[in-house]
């Protein structure tokens, strides 16, 4: 059974590695150790905006990262010695079946860099190919039954329901209607399908909701059968600012979401300025600070409306 994550929690994620490469750098195959180092630098450039950011007002206590081992080693062991909570993720990038990043040594890895949270991005829709979900919640077992049996990272699960060919139909082709109509239900069985099959996140990062009343459904969903800790935060998907913050508001009214991992709407626009020579790195990194520190207040303003 998840142990549970309930402390409020902003995180800013930049563990992608394959988009990443091809889409900020136009790079394919293997990378050479001139690339890795030009990537691990502009990650560097998030990282310093995520400080700064701390330092002009985010709570240091409610302040973390996402990042990734291959680009992010040195910015880990940085935050974790900053006092920083950290995630770190397990799953391969770039691929629509969940598999390990570092095939049967993940738990060596893991142990290796000692984040606060172990994050896993799965697409995962109930109604989608039987054999793909049975091996993947096979996988997911395992590192759930891993991670509950030592005293390490809690387990986030970042869950992604892409719509199956009949139900886009169902909904016109309009992926607007089917975010609204259908995934909302999708993610509730999802939730249940893995629980009961032993898969226990204490976090679950879930894509933007348009209706509080489906946050309410997800967050009990992750909370059924004796998970009252269990807790939610919403992701941004690379929306932009207008709907991350609608989504953000919505979530943070609902109790349960306690936070947010807020990513590319940070960081890309700043990034890419800054690669062109737009914007100098200094800017870049007031720029990625500014928006996060703006999310974190959208949602602590969110919350403290509740009550």
């Amino acid at each position: 059974m998840a142990i549970g994550f309930d402390a409020p929690l902003y995180i800013l994620p930049f563990d992608h590695r394959g988009s990443f490469e091809t889409k900020m750098f136009g790079w394919t195959g293997d990378l050479t150790p001139g690339q890795t180092a030009e990537i691990a630098a502009a990650k560097r450039v998030i990282y310093d905006g995520f400080l700064a950011a701390a330092d002009g007002g985010v709570p240091r206590d409610r302040a973390g990262i996402l990042v990734d081992e291959q680009f992010g080693a040195a910015i880990l062991k940085d935050a974790q010695a900053r006092g920083f909570m950290t995630a770190c993720p397990a799953e391969k990038s770039g691929q629509d079946e969940f598999d390990f990043e570092y095939g049967d040594d993940f738990a060596a890895h893991i142990e290796k860099i000692s984040p606060t949270f172990c994050k896993v991005l799965v697409r995962f829709n109930p109604d989608g190919d039987a054999t793909l979900n049975a091996k993947q919640t096979e996988r997911l077992a395992i590192l759930s039954d891993y991670l509950h049996s030592a005293a390490g990272p809690r387990f986030m699960f970042e869950l992604l329901v892409p719509p199956e060919p009949a139900q886009l139909q169902q909904v016109g082709g309009d992926h607007r209607r089917y975010d609204a109509e259908l995934r909302p239900q999708l993610m509730v069985r999802a939730i249940t399908q893995l629980q009961d099959n032993g898969v226990e996140p204490d976090l679950w990062k879930i894509e933007g909701l348009d209706r509080r009343d489906d946050c309410e459904k997800i967050v009990l969903a992750a909370r059924q059968g004796g998970r009252e800790k269990v807790s939610c935060i919403i992701l941004g998907r690379g929306e932009d600012d207008r709907k991350v913050r609608e989504w953000l508001e919505v979530a943070a009214s609902v109790p349960g979401f306690i936070g947010f991992a807020v990513g590319r709407t940070d960081f890309w626009e700043p990034l890419v300025a800054w690669r062109a020579g737009k914007v100098t790195r200094e800017d870049a990194v007031a720029e990625i600070a500014r928006r996060y520190r703006e999310f974190a207040d959208v949602f602590a303003r969110g919350q403290a409306a509740q009550g």
